[in-house]
């Protein structure tokens, strides 16, 4: 008689997810340099959705071939002011 598996899919699915964030920030590692990563952990205590996005894009561009190197903190701002969106100016007339 064997025993029944206590792995129910939803200790697996985290199992997975956690595999898949330890194996993200091994990439980003490598991506950015220890100021740049400074910088997105910064921005990620203020912003979590805008380091999200960030990452998102730098895993993407390191998986399809665009990105080789590490990144230096100024050009990951460059990446923050593009993926950041605008804001709003507001012009006030005066009569």
């Amino acid at each position: 008689m064997s025993l029944p598996q206590n792995n129910n899919p939803s200790e697996e699915q985290r199992k997975r997810e956690a595999e898949a964030e330890a194996m993200r920030q091994k990439v980003l590692t490598v991506l950015l340099d220890a100021s740049a990563r400074q910088r997105l952990a910064n921005v990620r205590m203020v912003k979590p959705e805008l380091a999200n996005a960030v990452e998102n894009y730098l895993v993407n561009a390191a998986s399809s071939g665009r990105l080789n190197r590490a990144l230096s903190d100024d050009e990951l701002k460059q990446i923050l002011l593009s993926i950041q969106s605008p804001k709003k100016d507001f012009k006030i007339n005066r009569i």
